[in-house]
């Protein structure tokens, strides 16, 4: 069994934001590999499905519980389908990466990532596989090398912010790439 966790926020007003990139990742890959709608399971505090892929159950959740505790979520849903740490994989959205650019880390540190401290933190280890998404824009980058530094985007503000109308169109070309990693 797999355990695939996508990370966002929940809520309309988040759905298409760079933040919830993880999240646009697990429809996808629902989507891709046919499984169920997703459903909110109480006791994990967070939208889940599951199916069959290459003759392996795979559980995709979708945690509930805003990002900064998303590890809350994640280890329910470990315990509760009985998954270990080795067989979790985490996609999640990276601002230190151009939009369109894919990692692929064995284990690390948050990196300032909010809902990878909360899992970090939560499962005690930091010894688990992720994929990273870039949001990073070179408008941002444009915009803030022109600025002061006191007129630079905030993270917090840009991350919250809707992908632009191009980005949308290039959205699932870059998620098509992460079946190859996954």
């Amino acid at each position: 069994m797999k355990l695939i966790i996508g990370l966002g926020n929940p809520g309309e007003k988040y759905k298409y934001t760079r933040h919830n990139f993880g999240f646009l990742a697990l429809d996808f890959l629902a989507k891709k590999f046919g499984f169920s709608e997703f459903k909110y399971e109480k006791k994990i505090n967070g939208k889940i499905t599951s199916g069959v892929n290459s003759s392996e159950k795979i559980f995709l959740l979708k945690p509930e519980t805003f990002m900064n505790l998303s590890g809350l979520s994640v280890v329910a849903a470990m315990k509760f389908y009985k998954i270990s740490v080795q067989d979790i994989l985490v996609i999640y959205d990276d601002i230190d990466i151009n939009f369109g650019e894919i990692k692929f880390r064995e284990k690390g540190n948050s990196g300032g990532h909010n809902g990878i401290k909360s899992i970090i933190s939560e499962l005690g280890t930091n010894n688990f596989f992720r994929i990273k998404l870039g949001i990073n824009s070179e408008k941002r980058f444009l915009e803030n090398l022109k600025n002061e530094d006191k007129h630079k985007i905030p993270t917090e503000k840009f991350v919250l912010q809707n992908f632009s109308a191009e980005e949308k169109t290039q959205i699932p070309t870059i998620l098509e790439q992460i079946i190859k990693k996954i």
